[in-house]
């Protein structure tokens, strides 16, 4: 027996079909008389269930001398309640198959569960208990502050925190955008009733969804599940969110010092647009292009021909009330003015003319790629599905999410990176030892220099 052999020109990169459309299943949406929105998708290829309660409870929320509450609440929900402690909570959940963890975002805080599908029942009694009877011990927060005062001196410590820090506060201004993680003096302040507090406010079922998916019994019965465990929860007006007001965009350069750096970390970027604005996924594939991965502009630039730097990336952050576009990299102290001419260069030449046609289909199928497999997993969309509600996005953005990128023309791209990612009004954010490389800056504006903290 003989076998053929086809030629293959390995010259060629191999030809990328077209994703198919994502397409949800089927998706049922309801409210309980308390307000508490109810999302449940049937999902049979597992026998488990994913679950998450989120709340429009993010740090945005936040005290304003209680920086790091909602993230701090959320890691001590499940920390014991006024039936269970710590311990019996994280034996009953790992007796069930499952997970439970609270984490807790700019925008959001979110309950996430799972479990297998015949615990389900048990799994809305522990999210039940955690969301609603919360007691915050005072031995767990004597603990949640140690262990994050050792967290945030470790953060502290990094050049790429500070530089995120000073990023956002520039962009930001006075939102509670520019504020995402705690002070130590923050931790210091924080107590059971600031906890309890933020709970009973914002941990209310008409500022909350709940996305239940997977393995599920029919649907009667898991409303009445439901509605048995979260139908008498009180419902209460939450305080509304910080006004969406944020400073105009001007060219800044900040220098913070940092003796004895041996690098210098960059931060340029600017205030953006949140997914609904019509700009997003234009800015979105240019930012892919530009700096999305290791075939692209920035890294092939920076760190391919030049050796300035192991990575240079940009991304988009998008917010409910926002966004923002950023580029970052850190290079050695003695190439800092080369590297930051190089990076401003990029970031000039996406905006002048049209990117090419193999660009744009590599970021297209990269992103479509990308996308389709966070939603394989049933934890994926669970979390995507609370993400789009609680966006105040329609379920139907999931689904168009492909069709939208794959639409995007040259032209858009170039527009919203004329007006989003040109340096022109962009923040420069420069982390290092002051001393070593601001004479490097000069040529760049007017510096000014600030003293990490």
């Amino acid at each position: 027996m003989t076998l053929s052999a086809r030629i293959i020109d390995r010259t060629k990169p191999p030809h990328t079909p077209d994703l198919p459309v994502f397409k949800l299943p089927a998706v049922f949406e309801t409210s309980l008389p308390n307000g508490l929105e109810v999302v449940l998708v049937e999902d049979r290829r597992f026998p488990l269930v994913s679950a998450r309660l989120g709340f429009q409870a993010g740090s945005k929320y936040d005290l304003q001398d209680l920086a790091g509450l909602s993230e701090s609440a959320g890691a001590l929900l499940t920390e014991g309640t006024a039936s269970r402690t710590a311990r019996q909570i994280a034996e009953e959940v790992a007796s069930l198959g499952g997970t439970l963890r609270a984490d807790s975002s700019p925008d959001a805080l979110i309950i996430a569960g799972s479990a297998l599908s015949e615990n389900l029942v048990k799994l809305l009694e522990l999210i039940r208990e955690v969301a609603r009877y919360a007691t915050f011990p005072e031995d767990e927060v004597a603990l949640r502050q140690q262990n994050r005062t050792q967290a945030l001196l470790a953060q502290r410590s990094q050049a790429a925190f500070l530089a995120g820090e000073k990023f956002a506060q520039v962009v930001f201004g006075s939102h509670p955008y520019s504020r995402q993680d705690p002070t130590l003096e923050s931790i210091d302040r924080l107590n059971r009733a600031a906890l309890k507090e933020f709970r009973d406010r914002y941990l209310v079922p008409n500022n909350a969804v709940l996305v239940l998916l997977g393995a599920l019994p029919s649907r009667a019965q898991v409303l009445d599940l439901i509605g048995a465990r979260f139908g008498d929860w009180e419902r209460k007006d939450a305080p509304p969110p910080p006004p969406a007001r944020f400073p105009v965009p001007r060219r800044s350069l900040v220098l913070v010092n940092r003796p004895g750096s041996v690098q210098a970390d960059i931060r340029i970027g600017k205030l953006a647009v949140t997914r609904r604005d019509p700009d997003y996924f234009p800015l979105l594939i240019g930012s892919t292009i530009l700096g999305g991965g290791a075939s692209s502009r920035l890294f092939m630039n920076i760190r391919e021909q030049q050796g300035y730097a192991y990575d240079a990336h940009c991304s988009v952050h998008p917010l409910k009330d926002s966004g923002a576009f950023s580029v970052g990299t850190q290079v050695r102290n003695e190439v800092l003015e080369a590297a930051l001419d190089a990076v401003l260069a990029e970031m000039k030449d996406i905006a002048r003319q049209n990117v090419s046609a193999e660009e744009l289909a590599n970021a297209k199928n990269y992103l479509s790629g990308a996308f389709v497999i966070r939603l394989e997993t049933q934890d994926g969309l669970a979390s995507q599905l609370a993400a789009v509600k609680l966006m105040g996005l329609p379920i139907e953005y999931l689904e168009k999410y492909t069709s939208r990128v794959r639409s995007v023309e040259p032209g858009k791209i170039r527009a919203a990176a004329g007006r989003y990612m040109t340096p022109k009004d962009a923040a420069v954010i420069v982390v290092g030892d002051a001393p070593k490389i601001s004479p490097q800056l000069q040529k760049f504006g007017k510096i000014a220099v600030e003293e990490a903290r």
